[in-house]
């Protein structure tokens, strides 16, 4: 059967419109639905707090330990790490937290080794007593002194308001303060925050 050339010629135009649709339709749809904002999420992807602008916090000599051993100026570098702020002394609240800090630690499993704790507080702050058995991952240090104090100067909006507040702060590798969490803050959240954070880094 002989089909008429015009015949032929509409049903190619017609062949040529309907792969062009299954192949550029997908990428107009997409661009419709992302400049349309159809593809904004309605709620935070993070579950902390962003630090913005980025702070670095400063390296400070001779922080002691509650039993006057000092801590070395590179306890907050090198490794990712949760600090946790505490008053006084490490009461119930404090000990609760820092073994839910441990558990968010070990909720990393093989990238654990890339995680620290770290509690500060006031002198005579978190003595092994007070924080339990010696833990390699954890570091308990006050601030009670002048390099203490430009240390805490550098927590955002003023260090000295968060101490005993039970703030915990995320802290990279190279010193900066990337996330913050306030004393009510679920586990969850901190524990795929962290997740993330360690997938996307390859520092620490």
């Amino acid at each position: 059967m002989n089909i008429p050339p015009e015949v032929a010629q509409r049903r190619g135009r017609i062949q040529f419109l309907a792969l062009a649709a299954l192949f550029f339709g997908p990428v107009g749809v997409a661009f419709w639905m992302y400049y349309g904002g159809h593809l904004i999420p309605s709620h935070r992807v993070n579950h902390g707090e962003l630090i913005q602008p980025t702070v670095t916090l400063p390296a400070v000599p001779t922080l002691l330990t509650a039993d006057g051993s000092p801590v070395g100026e590179t306890f907050l570098r090198r490794q990712w790490t949760l600090v946790y702020f505490t008053g006084d002394h490490c009461d119930d609240t404090c000990r609760h937290d820092l073994a839910d800090l441990k558990k968010v630690r070990l909720a990393m499993d093989h990238e654990r080794d890339r995680v620290h704790r770290v509690v500060l507080g006031h002198a005579p702050c978190c003595t092994s007593a007070e924080v339990g058995p010696a833990d390699p991952d954890l570091t308990a240090a006050y601030v009670d002194s002048e390099a203490g104090r430009r240390l805490l100067a550098a927590f955002p909006p003023t260090g000295q308001n968060l101490v005993g507040s039970g703030v915990i702060y995320v802290v990279d590798p190279l010193g900066n303060l990337v996330m913050r969490f306030p004393p009510d803050a679920e586990r969850k959240g901190l524990i795929k925050d962290l997740d993330k954070l360690l997938r996307l880094s390859h520092i620490g």
